[in-house]
């Protein structure tokens, strides 16, 4: 079970020793940077520290590193690892998000972490049995490695969503607040993107990539509130109490004769027409 561990009681440092094997060659222009770091746990005590919790280790668990050494692996006494490199050129998820992990965990007993940690065991049996490097194995071997790289690869995008999925759930609850204070706000001619990200703490371009997952652009939802809003005021006030032009200003919009065109571009009838309709329904010769 996770568990909460005060970081004066436990030191960082390596594990396992320096030795590395190569799951698989680096193809040409591989530099030290674009390698993935996976350890198999092996034995003694160490934790990995993951959102300001520490969670034990376990034999066989595998920890994924974009670093040789994991920033966030803390032993408190002696442990061993079994470490290979794998080019980032053999794994599915892109390079952007393999840049910065700073050791994933994944439990070697269950699921895909466990069909990994024990091929890739098998993997290093078979190469220290022969004594011989990864490029003068047998031609099987390599196409193992192979089907290796795409267990963590399988593995790998799974740990992402995982990692991602409070961040989208967050990402949610910021959108909810943006779009209850767009209502709040809606009569508001100054309203913009640079007003809304501004009262929420956060930047225009992050603003609009909120919204752009929604399908919508941020001037087009609040566009569609407003005119929203007028149809419902129209449909309650007749034209005798209050003009289309009032209540087009009095939601947001600065120029009549823009709104009546929108209007229309959305519900396929001039507010006026709609405003009419509204008060007196039997007139159907006012419809388009």
């Amino acid at each position: 079970m996770p568990q909460t561990v005060p970081p004066a009681r436990v030191k960082s440092r390596a594990g396992g020793g320096p030795t590395r094997i190569d799951l698989l060659p680096p193809p040409p222009g591989t530099g030290p940077d674009d390698h993935l770091h996976v350890g198999v746990y092996r034995q003694g005590t160490a934790l990995i520290r993951s959102h300001g919790v520490d969670t034990p280790l376990e034999p066989g668990d595998l920890l994924i590193s974009s670093a040789p050494q994991p920033p966030n692996l803390l032993h408190a006494v002696s442990s061993t690892f079994l470490w290979f490199r794998v080019p980032r050129f053999y794994l599915a998820p892109a390079r952007g998000e393999l840049a910065h992990l700073n050791g994933l965990r994944a439990p070697g007993s269950t699921g895909i972490g466990s069909l990994a940690s024990r091929f890739l065991l098998e993997l290093a049996t078979w190469e220290r049995a022969t004594g011989r490097p990864h490029h003068e194995l047998p031609t099987s071997r390599h196409r193992l490695a192979h089907h290796a790289a795409d267990l963590l690869s399988l593995l790998i995008t799974d740990l992402l969503e995982k990692e991602n999925a409070p961040q989208m759930a967050t990402s949610a609850e910021l959108l909810s607040r943006i779009r209850r204070h767009i209502d709040a706000n809606l009569m508001d001619p100054d309203l913009s993107p640079e007003s809304i990200a501004r009262a929420h703490h956060i930047s225009v371009r992050y603003l609009h990539k909120l919204f752009q997952k929604q399908g919508v652009t941020v001037g087009q939802w609040v566009r569609r509130r407003r005119l929203e809003e007028c149809r419902r005021e129209l449909a309650r006030t007749p034209s005798r109490t209050s003009t289309v032009a009032v209540v087009a200003h009095r939601w947001g919009f600065i120029s009549a004769a823009h709104f009546s065109r929108v209007f229309r571009d959305a519900f396929g009838i001039s507010p006026s027409q709609w405003q009419t309709h509204a008060s007196d329904p039997g007139r159907q010769d006012l419809m388009p």
